[in-house]
């Protein structure tokens, strides 16, 4: 894997050894940068950061910080590895429970990915729709990545859904 554009173009990254995480493809990360258009002094929080892939782009294309929540320890130490090897300013990784972090955090943020375990979809729906607009800002964007067809009912605005594989990508977008 590698960071598709900006200041680390081309930079190789360090995804965690296992199945327990499915980095982000280059290909649905450069589409979904396309989506978004420039994301310049935005703040982002990587929910289910996994390999970090997601944050890393958004840092390497001008976003102001990045925030990289994952509960697995193998996956927290590929972030570090990867933020240190990188030399991105902005990065705080973050080892939790992204819910509970999503439902703790007084922290806004501009764009907010999530990328969670296909099987846990389900039961995210109420708590992300419960937590997600809270800390979104006006006109902010929360990207999820899901199985191919699966798309949650948030209180978000839909702005565009894109399939890419065997994964589905939506991006929702909080009313300014």
């Amino acid at each position: 894997m590698r960071i598709v554009a900006g200041s680390r173009k081309g930079a190789r990254i360090f995804a965690p050894k296992g199945s327990g995480t499915r980095p982000t493809s280059d290909r649905v990360r450069e589409a979904l940068f396309s989506i978004l258009g420039p994301i310049d002094d935005v703040r982002v929080l990587d929910l289910y950061a996994g390999s970090g892939a997601l944050g890393l782009e958004a840092l390497s294309r001008g976003a102001e910080s990045a925030v990289f929540v994952e509960s697995d320890r193998a996956a927290v130490q590929a972030i570090e590895r990867n933020v240190a090897k990188l030399e991105l300013p902005g990065a705080t990784v973050v080892r939790a429970d992204a819910l509970r972090f999503l439902a703790t955090t007084r922290e806004t943020y501009e764009l907010v990915f999530l990328d969670p375990p296909y099987e846990l979809l389900e039961s995210l729906r109420m708590p992300l729709a419960t937590n997600l607009p809270r800390v979104l800002e006006p006109g902010g964007a929360a990207v999820l990545e899901t199985a191919a067809g699966v798309e949650l009912e948030l209180p978000l605005d839909i702005r565009a859904t894109r399939r890419y594989g065997s994964t589905s990508v939506t991006v929702y977008e909080a009313r300014a």
